[in-house]
């Protein structure tokens, strides 16, 4: 482990659910931290992850686009839902590989909105829930936690001006079932 030995508040870009491995972002100052969340409003942050769901897809279904509102579940402090009532929520997903014997896939998401839960309630909406979730699906004897990895961050640095892409490795639970 490396120390610097800096005296600085750590400010959180983006966020990953509990027991959601892979890429946070971090700023040093306010500055950094607003010009990334203004990015992240802009629809400029782009951030991609991967999942292993439940179930195989038809071939007319293997990407597409979910666009439907979350809000917390009534009575819940953790739950959501999908709801009219709820924030505007956009995933584009894409199927990667099917195992139909394992009766699995492994599908990219990319998000356009951020909401809490956002893929793990989006892709129960489809019948299509994460393995080992068990808030939106069930337990599962191959992962210990949701099967969901944030492995890629992309967003122009607001100091140099240049696109940064950040890669996460799969890690291995998951890596062991693709």
């Amino acid at each position: 482990m490396i120390k610097f030995g800096l005296k600085k508040k750590i400010r959180p870009v983006n966020r990953l659910d509990l027991n959601t491995s892979g890429i946070i972002i971090f700023a040093k100052c306010e500055y950094i931290q607003e010009a990334l969340s203004k990015q992240m409003k802009d629809n400029i942050f782009k951030k991609e992850y991967l999942c292993i769901v439940n179930g195989t897809f038809p071939d007319d279904k293997k990407s597409g686009v979910i666009n439907l509102p979350i809000e917390r579940k009534q009575g819940s402090i953790i739950e959501r839902c999908i709801s009219k009532n709820g924030q505007p929520s956009i995933t584009h997903y894409e199927v990667l590989k099917q195992y139909k014997d394992k009766n699995y896939s492994v599908v990219k998401c990319l998000l356009e909105t951020g909401r809490t839960h956002q893929i793990r309630v989006h892709m129960s909406a489809i019948s299509h829930p994460l393995l080992g979730d068990t808030l939106y699906g069930t337990s599962s004897d191959l992962i210990s936690r949701q099967a969901l990895h944030s492995y890629k961050v992309s967003f122009i640095h607001p100091i140099l001006k240049k696109e940064l892409n950040l890669l996460a490795d799969i890690p291995k639970d998951m890596r062991a079932l693709m």
